[in-house]
């Protein structure tokens, strides 16, 4: 048998046969791994509420010919207990594991610094040091940056001038005047500063952010991880609208 080991969050289920799951998940070290969990919908099951989205866990894989299968399964810790009862934070944080799963393409290739971002965007919802809005847009702009995606901020997306004055997403990032594209948006300079502040970490200046520039920035992130990944993040309407739990499948 060829097993191997890693530590990894798991992005999403589906169920396969009458009482066995695919599990998709996220790993320090392999990357992304598609595997089959044999008989975790059984109420017996050894492991199968440790295989749920959110979960940080230590598994062991045995490698199969088109998907692996998991062996041994242990949690390190469960963000989704936390942030199930918060539903702007359960919704920021499935906002996540969506992106999370479609920045990383190719499977068993390593994604380190994807891993990391996410680990650290789970522990900062559930730890509420930060409206949960802001923490999804840093997690979105940072991922953007490690995909090699990074909106420009600072200087014109096109020919490096200082002097911005709009928005466009099919150029980059902030443009100038003479730049412009027809359709860019020309948000508020605070709005900018709130990019800038989330893409570097800089909470102190995040959270003192006014919510209109909050609002603003939101859409306009948004808008650019969607148009970099040619499609929309399905749970990410869940949290632009707020809608309520029941709503929400």
């Amino acid at each position: 048998m060829s097993l191997y080991r890693d530590e990894g969050v798991v992005l999403r289920t589906h169920k396969l046969g009458e009482a066995d799951r695919i599990i998709t998940i996220l790993t320090r070290r392999t990357g992304k791994v598609r595997a089959v969990a044999k008989g975790v919908r059984k109420t017996k099951s050894r492991f199968g509420a440790r295989l749920e989205p959110f979960t940080h866990v230590d598994v062991q894989f045995h490698t199969g010919r088109s998907l692996d299968m998991v062996t041994q399964c242990e949690t390190i810790r469960p963000y989704g207990e936390p942030l199930v009862s918060d539903y702007p934070r359960y919704t920021a944080g499935t906002a996540m594991l969506e992106t999370a799963d479609r920045l990383t393409l190719g499977e068993k290739e390593p994604a380190l610094r994807q891993f990391l971002l996410l680990v650290g965007g789970l522990r900062t919802l559930v730890d509420g040091s930060h409206e949960p809005r802001l923490v999804l847009d840093a997690f979105f702009l940072r991922s953007l940056a490690v995909a090699g995606y990074a909106p420009a901020l600072s200087e014109c997306a096109r020919c490096g001038a200082e002097a911005v004055r709009a928005f466009a997403i099919v150029a980059g990032g902030v443009v100038c005047g003479n730049c412009r594209p027809s359709g860019a948006a020309v948000p508020a300079a605070e709005t900018i500063a709130l990019m800038i502040a989330l893409l570097r970490g800089d909470w102190e200046a995040a959270d003192a952010s006014e919510a209109r520039n909050r609002v603003e920035c939101s859409g306009l992130v948004a808008a650019y991880l969607q148009w970099h990944l040619e499609h929309g993040i399905r749970s990410l309407k869940h949290v632009e609208r707020g809608v309520a739990p029941s709503e929400f499948r």
